[in-house]
């Protein structure tokens, strides 16, 4: 599998190119949840709403940031599935920000760690 999973803390450092591979197949991995959440928005407001496929993928794109719905939800079915893909992008865009961020916090923490070690 690579350099995808982390070290334990009794290893060296990771070399820093072998870091930025890390931190690419994450970043990778975190442009695919962003693409997937994309895609079930994108479909539920296209099947739900009977919008065009580009309004459909801007209402998804603006529920994924946070900013909110474009178009007025008018029916029941579109609400619900309105309210339940923002509670999802919610934890789909968090998600995404941890995965971002996972390697380069934990590097800094074995670096710090390897530093406390070193003068004991």
């Amino acid at each position: 599998m690579g350099q995808l999973f982390f070290e334990h803390k009794n290893n060296k450092v990771l070399p820093f190119h072998k870091f930025l591979l890390r931190v690419f197949h994450y970043f990778l991995f975190s442009l695919l949840l962003i693409i997937f959440s994309l895609g079930i928005g994108t479909f539920g407001y296209h099947y739900f709403t009977e919008i065009s496929w580009i309004d459909s993928f801007y209402n998804a794109s603006m529920i994924l940031t946070g900013i909110g719905p474009v178009n007025e939800m008018t029916t029941v079915v579109v609400k619900l599935f309105s309210s339940f893909y923002a509670l999802f992008s919610g934890i789909a865009f968090l998600s995404t920000v941890a995965v971002i961020f996972a390697p380069i916090a934990h590097r800094l923490l074995h670096i710090l760690h390897v530093k406390e070690n070193e003068n004991d």
